[in-house]
């Protein structure tokens, strides 16, 4: 039986993050900033159960670093800080969480730190992500007179030895009337109200409750509410909440304990896709890493058959066959050589040159082929799509568009081709991190999820690949779109070689009420009925490329509908030059139009004293902030509002410089929306000035 957990958070159990040397933050800018950017997969027994733990980011730029993450899990440990409760980054991780599935567990961690508070963090657990707590546990103690936790299940008190800085060394006893009267009564009531709530979630338990136990609930045993527990959890209806501080390593074997008793294996994970393959090898390859010595290291979760090295394996995206060279346990940047793996267990590959992040593997391409067969047929009887049965044999990733870019360039042309290999590395390891080049200038432009998201890429490219690149000012990635319906006619006429390549468009763009990143494509009855797939794909080809360059910023145009009216197409015309002409009519219609730029509107949210929240609210006043509202977390305020992303930019520096360092935010991507006419011009006057 095997658990899979993960810490959406940068704080792992096992060692201090403070110090920076936490096991599985092995980057040194990890080190240096005590943060976790990329994630890393511990395997370690624990009590006769393997756990293959996964540490991922808690920063908001490393979101797809999470989300990969979360497709190969069983079950996870979501790390709260208890002085903070829920903060800006646990609801998105939490939603990410939802999406999959994934049963939890909830550590509220730093229960010796000042101002922390268990019930305030428990009351913004159920308040701010409507999920219903289970106190497995209650603190002796909170901030500095944290001594302990009491086992609500087990009526147990846990003490840490007050002369050892270490958790571990810890004394279990049972509450007894004779030496602690008050603390058991506490403890027997909150036993009682777990039983209550638990019997509400859980029908079997409620039976149980109701029959054998109605009179006396400190007759039922332990094990009878541990096993309900755990189904309820299964059943994502509640989570088991526990505490303890991480730093000094307390409260960390009881969460462990937890871990294996109450989510699940792999086995009581129900996989639809597990049942095509029979037994067969399926595995999902999620993080890909660039090893000096060895190559792309790629990390595969195996959900059926096994593997073993030297094995070939055929990759169902890249439609390829690889061979593993080597098979690796992974402990953080230390690996262990093994001869094979199974099912539940995360491995470490060497030798898949072509296999990327979100990769589905199986034994063979006729195993695929039989697992694809054995799909359709079930959904035919069920009346489905024979394309769902695809769709149950591919797991990929959503690759969240960037919101900053800026150019790179490398210390001379000379070293260009080295950065083209760093930065195709890179991309390999971090899809959320784009590459493009500029047209006109002929500049590398790196796009990426924020400002710490780049300057991590940056600072990488040099350590690990010893080129000292220049990075550009930094530049919000706006979009662009029409407010009005406009007509565009174009012709293109050209003769190359003995060919007379002619084509005439009649086209119509208008603004879409809805939001949507690429074109809608309709065309006229007259068009649709004549035009050939070629034809459809060269026109479609040539739309999606006028988009890509707006006429105001040269950024991506959204929002449009686009009505092919009429299409006059010359015999032996080539399909480039219908979709250039069709690009280039749509790029005059664009001009005609009436333009709108727009901005990414971030969520923020800053915690701040109350001595210097008048301060920072003046300061978002003039960064065209629209403050939602405040909220009090213990002695803090929390401001919670909507800023313009262009106005944020270097806005650690200015809320440190404001409040003396003691005040916290944190951004989130909302949506893209319009900018005023003023603001408008004022960009655009800039843009022309500085170009």
């Amino acid at each position: 039986m095997i658990s899979s957990p993960f810490i959406p958070s940068s704080i792992l159990l096992l060692l201090n993050v403070d110090d920076g040397d936490t096991v599985t933050d092995f980057m040194a800018q990890e080190r240096e900033r005590g943060i976790t950017i990329q994630s890393a997969a511990v395997t370690f027994d624990w009590k006769g159960y393997r756990i293959n733990l996964i540490d991922t980011p808690g920063h908001v730029d490393f979101t797809l670093e999470v989300e990969r993450c979360l497709r190969v899990l069983d079950g996870a440990v979501a790390v709260f800080d208890a002085s903070a409760g829920v903060e800006a980054q646990t609801l998105t991780v939490w939603r990410q969480a939802d999406k999959h599935k994934i049963p939890r567990i909830c550590f509220l961690n730093k229960m010796d730190k000042i101002g922390a508070s268990f019930n305030y963090a428990v009351e913004s657990i159920r308040e701010k992500l409507k999920a219903k707590p289970l106190l497995l546990q209650l603190p002796i103690g909170e901030g500095k007179t944290f001594k302990g936790v009491v086992d609500v299940v087990s009526k147990e008190k846990l003490l840490w030895n007050p002369n050892s800085d270490d958790g571990k060394d810890f004394e279990r006893k049972p509450l007894l009337e004779m030496s602690d009267p008050e603390l058991l009564k506490e403890i027997t009531e909150a036993r009682n109200a777990l039983i209550e709530q638990v019997a509400d979630l859980d029908d079997e338990f409620a039976d149980l409750v109701l029959g054998e136990f109605s009179e006396n609930f400190d007759l039922l045993p332990a094990e009878k509410l541990q096993t309900a527990v755990h189904r309820v959890t299964l059943a994502q209806t509640a989570v088991p909440v526990l505490c303890g501080s991480a730093l000094k390593n307390k409260g960390v074997q009881p969460l462990l304990d937890a871990i294996t008793m109450y989510l699940p294996s792999p086995e009581e994970r129900n996989y639809e896709f597990l049942q095509w393959y029979k037994g067969d090898l399926c595995a999902l390859a999620f993080k890909v890493l660039h090893d000096k010595q060895r190559g792309p290291l790629v990390f595969l979760r195996i959900y059926s058959g096994m593997i073993k090295r030297q094995l070939a394996i055929h990759n169902i995206n890249g439609n390829c066959t690889e061979r593993i060279s080597r098979l690796l346990l992974p402990f953080a940047d230390q690996h262990v050589e093994i001869p094979s793996l199974t099912a539940g267990n995360i491995a470490l590959t060497v030798g898949l040159k072509h296999t990327a992040t979100g990769d589905t593997i199986v034994s063979s391409k006729s195993s695929a082929l039989a697992a694809c067969r054995r799909a359709e047929r079930e959904g035919e009887k069920k009346h489905r799509q024979n394309d769902e049965a695809e769709r149950l044999l591919l797991a990929g990733v959503e690759i969240p568009e960037p919101v900053f870019f800026c150019t790179i360039e490398p210390p001379s042309v000379a070293k260009q081709p080295d950065l083209d290999h760093a930065l195709k590395c890179l991309q390999r390891e971090d899809p959320s991190l784009k590459v493009k080049l500029d047209p006109d200038s002929g500049q590398t432009i790196l796009c990426g999820m924020g400002e710490l998201h780049i300057e991590i890429i940056h600072d990488r490219i040099k350590r690990e690949y010893g080129l000292e690149t220049y990075l550009g000012p930094l530049q919000v990635a706006y979009r662009e779109t029409i407010l009005n319906s406009v007509r565009a006619t174009d012709t293109l006429d050209r003769t190359l070689g003995d060919r007379r390549h002619l084509v005439t468009v009649e086209l119509e763009a208008k603004s879409l009420e809805t939001s949507s990143l690429l074109p809608v494509i309709e065309y006229a009855a007259s068009v649709a009925k004549d035009l050939s797939q070629a034809s459809r794909e060269a026109i479609e080809n040539g739309l999606h490329s006028a988009c890509l360059q707006g006429p105001l910023l040269g950024s991506p145009v959204q929002d449009v509908a686009i009505t092919l009216h009429s299409l006059v197409i010359h015999p032996g015309t080539s399909t480039a030059m219908i979709s250039a002409c069709v690009s280039r009519c749509l790029q005059k219609a664009l001009k005609k139009a009436d333009k709108q730029i727009l901005e990414p509107l971030m969520n923020l949210e800053v915690t701040v004293t109350r001595d210097y929240l008048s301060p920072v609210l003046a300061d978002l006043a003039q960064r065209r902030g629209n403050i939602q509202e405040i909220q009090t977390r213990q002695d803090n305020k929390v401001v919670i509002g909507f800023v313009p992303l262009a106005e944020i930019m270097g806005y650690s520096t200015v809320l440190r410089t404001l409040t003396s360092g003691s005040a916290t935010f944190a951004l989130e991507l909302s949506n893209y929306q319009a900018m005023n006419p003023q603001d408008q011009s004022t960009l655009l006057s800039q843009r022309s000035g500085s170009s």
